[in-house]
């Protein structure tokens, strides 16, 4: 049998239309394939903002034609570049593993110190939702004091745009950091081999430092990072075909994202970043912005994979507030810096030394984003975080930096020990629990391991009790106590979500 697949020009829709032809390949040995690949309106109206162009699916209706025509079997997308509505006579059928959803912030070194000194920056990017969702939390997260930060139009592909950020005056450009990794681990095809684009690509990120921006502040445009692939309805043979290399996770969150974005109205004018994370413990959906008609959007919820308890009245819960919750007073430990790590995994901004220097290249990943931020308030240039999701949530930057990354977790001398990540005390707990009456409470959220365990020596009445607490090792060290938590991503939600009522002391964040 013999196959068309066909997609738009650049290298990074060819290399698209490879990966999923090789999955195809993979799936059905016997199958030939061929390749079209066509410019789209898109690609040839390079002067408008994306948003001002009034046609839907400028990257896609060209071939949607195509393939109704006959054309192609299939075509391969970007999703993201998709029109939001439902097509009456073509249809996504499947979808490969998605990349990595997030945006990526480049920074040119040598602007670094003018940006430092004059507390102005602008950056290119194409994406109204970009730089809405990112103007406040770039103030923050960036180590520099910023008075004026400005977002420029850009247009063209991710070659393109890394050459005007390295050939204009400008500091820095956003990009989706799927395709950047794709342009950099393309394999080579045939006459295909990408080698002057990835060296090309090297030589830029050479010249700069580099972000991951967390979904939490930043929730990518809806399907950023999956492939959609499209064929007409009329084609069943292909339908079967097409399904068992279809990654159904993926295609659940996509279709989901789309669908709130369809609910504001849809569009790549809107400023609305929505992103949807499939994890053991339940669904996680981050959705940030500002709608057509002003209405401001910054919200984040955890769809538990386990039933919940019924709600609680905030008399049983434990903390009700943050004040007298906390366990520990911390104390520096005189530590040494470690050479030979060129990643540090950042537990609390406390862990991190003050007198320590950041080697040449060296990354820094917080455990959260307030972590981030107070790093960034010390002059720390940080790389990226997990989101206070755990450990489990790989960086995903070894495409980025070229090769695999040696990693040393900084954190306390009661640290969670059983990860892959080796680790290095910097500081010690010391005991601070008079003030912690439990009596009376019988539903109590953990946010840290740590904790839980001394009030266990303490109480040891409370393992009989419920217990809640955030992703990552405070889960696993619960477990590991016999203890079956009920995961809720922060202390903010487990009160918002399980109490019945709160006194009006209450504060609203954690």
């Amino acid at each position: 049998m013999r196959l068309t697949i066909g997609s738009r020009r650049s290298d990074l829709a060819r290399i698209q239309a490879y990966l999923v032809g090789e999955t195809l390949r993979a799936a059905y040995p016997q199958i030939e394939i061929d390749y079209s690949f066509h410019e789209s309106l898109g690609d040839k109206n390079l002067n408008d903002p994306l948003w001002k162009m009034p046609e839907k699916g400028v990257f896609t209706q060209d071939f949607r034609e195509g393939l109704l025509r006959g054309d192609f079997d299939l075509v391969v997308h970007s999703w993201k570049d998709l029109a939001i509505e439902i097509d009456p006579e073509t249809e996504i059928v499947a979808t490969l593993p998605r990349a990595d959803a997030r945006d990526l912030l480049l920074v040119r070194e040598d602007r670094w110190a003018e940006v430092e000194a004059s507390g102005g920056m602008t950056i290119l990017t194409s994406s109204p939702r970009r730089a809405h969702n990112l103007d406040s939390f770039l103030r923050q997260a960036l180590p520099a004091k910023l008075t004026e930060l400005n977002f420029a139009n850009v247009r063209g592909n991710v070659p393109t745009r890394v050459r005007k950020l390295l050939q204009s005056e400008v500091d820095g450009l956003i990009v989706a950091k799927a395709a950047l990794d794709r342009l950099l681990s393309a394999p080579a095809m045939g006459a295909d081999d990408f080698h002057e684009t990835k060296k090309e690509l090297r030589a830029a990120l050479s010249q700069c430092r580099f972000m991951v921006m967390p979904l939490r502040e930043n929730p990518s445009a809806p399907a950023q990072g999956a492939l959609a692939i499209e064929i007409s309805r009329r084609r069943d043979d292909l339908r079967s075909m097409i399904a068992p290399i279809n990654c159904a996770d993926t295609f659940s969150a996509v279709e989901r994202e789309r669908e709130i974005l369809r609910s504001f109205g849809g569009g790549c004018h809107q400023k609305i970043g929505a992103s949807v994370l499939r994890r053991p413990f339940g669904e996680v959906t981050f959705l940030r912005g500002v709608t057509d008609d002003g209405q401001r959007l910054d919200s984040y919820s955890l769809a538990s994979s386990t039933p919940r308890p019924a709600r609680i009245e905030w008399n049983a819960m434990w903390p009700v507030t943050g004040v007298h919750s906390e366990w520990f007073k911390r104390e520096k430990i005189a530590v040494t810096q470690m050479n030979g790590f060129n990643a540090l995994w950042v537990a609390k901004a406390f862990a991190l030394p003050k007198d320590w220097r950041s080697e040449e290249n060296q990354i820094v990943w917080a455990s959260g984003i307030q972590t981030w931020k107070r790093l960034a308030d010390r002059g720390v240039w940080v790389n990226g975080c997990a989101e206070s999701l755990g450990e489990q949530e790989l960086p995903y930057l070894d495409t980025l930096v070229g090769g695999p990354l040696n990693w040393l977790k900084l954190t306390h001398d009661r640290g969670y020990t059983e990860g892959a990540i080796p680790m290095l005390a910097t500081y010690t707990l010391l005991s601070n629990s008079e003030n912690n009456d439990l009596k009376g409470k019988r539903y109590f959220f953990w946010k840290s391991g740590s904790s839980f365990e001394q009030a266990l020596s303490l109480n040891p009445w409370i393992r009989d009790m419920t217990h809640f607490c955030g992703p990552g090792n405070t889960q696993r060290i619960l477990e590991r106590n016999g203890i079956k938590p009920h995961v809720f991503l922060d202390q903010e939600q487990w009160r918002r979500e399980m109490s019945v009522s709160e006194p009006g002391a209450v504060a609203t964040g954690s």
